[in-house]
């Protein structure tokens, strides 16, 4: 069967964009997403020679993903990375893609819990795995990709600290490694006997994300907690209740590994540092 230059056209560039990725090593998970999007946009625009595409028919497709498919905001700026990677990155077009809209932007408040309420979810996980994962997640501050990519020279028990390899932005970080958690973790150590991640699965391989949530998941059933608590909560939980104790916000964004001090000023409109010292007017006599 005879291969039409346009095809010939996609493919290529769809090779251009994933060696582009390798090598700015953006992470494996974003490589996925970004040529998941990209693919199913040129599949889109079948006739089209990926190089002439206009940012009105860009808009075009995203429109249509509103409009067909019901797409979030966050998923709507993931397809524009995606596309705009390539017209910016492989083509280095960049002024010619400005025209491309985003969503409107709005504030999400982090979901936040209380110190009250991870300990009983820490506690009612029995598995001493289990127990070692979530304590981690919530003590360094951890997101789970970083917990399942840690490996065991990554924990310093002399220094105290959790090392983090190139995680998401590629810059390393330390961040905390509580006292309790350390024994934990020796305990644990002694009876799984883990051969090069931290935490392993099956045959010795990384532990899977999906395992994470269900092991919170189940903890959370059993304390009997009603609000939506995922992995990501125990790390916005980490920062707030560091700022409750009056931890500069600055150190606070280095553990957490964020670029913009404006992505970790969103803790101080869920702490309760200020807001808790208010008396409320109907219980003012």
């Amino acid at each position: 069967m005879k291969v039409s230059s346009l095809e010939i056209e996609a493919q290529s560039a769809l090779k251009q964009y994933f060696d582009l990725l390798t090598q700015k090593r953006y992470s494996q998970n974003t490589c996925n997403i970004y040529l998941a999007y990209f693919k199913e946009f040129l599949v889109s625009i079948d006739g089209y020679n990926p190089e002439k595409i206009t940012p009105d028919q860009i808009n075009r497709y995203i429109r249509h993903q509103i409009n067909t498919k019901s797409i979030s905001p966050s998923k709507q700026n993931q397809i524009i990375n995606s596309i705009k990677f390539y017209f910016d990155k492989v083509l280095k077009r960049e002024r010619l893609y400005v025209e491309i809209e985003r969503p409107r932007k709005y504030k999400r408040l982090p979901n936040v819990i209380s110190r009250n309420e991870v300990n009983k979810i820490i506690e009612a996980t029995d598995n001493l795995k289990h127990k070692c994962i979530l304590s981690l997640i919530y003590s360094g501050g951890l997101r789970r990709s970083e917990l399942i990519n840690l490996k065991i020279e990554d924990i310093d028990s002399y220094r105290m600290f959790i090392k983090i390899n190139a995680p998401k932005g590629n810059k390393d970080r330390l961040t905390l490694l509580s006292k309790k958690v350390l024994i934990q973790l020796r305990n644990y150590f002694k009876e799984y006997k883990p051969k090069v991640w931290l935490f392993e699965g099956h045959n010795n391989s990384q532990y899977s994300s999906t395992s994470i949530a269900k092991i919170l998941q189940r903890s959370v059933k059993r304390v009997g907690l009603i609000k939506k608590v995922t992995p990501h909560t125990l790390r916005h939980s980490f920062a707030t209740h560091l700022l409750e104790q009056g931890v500069d916000l600055r150190y606070i964004q280095e553990l957490l590994g964020h670029n913009s001090s404006k992505t970790t000023e969103i803790y101080t409109h869920v702490s309760n540092k200020n807001l808790g010292s208010i008396i409320n007017p109907l219980d003012d006599d």
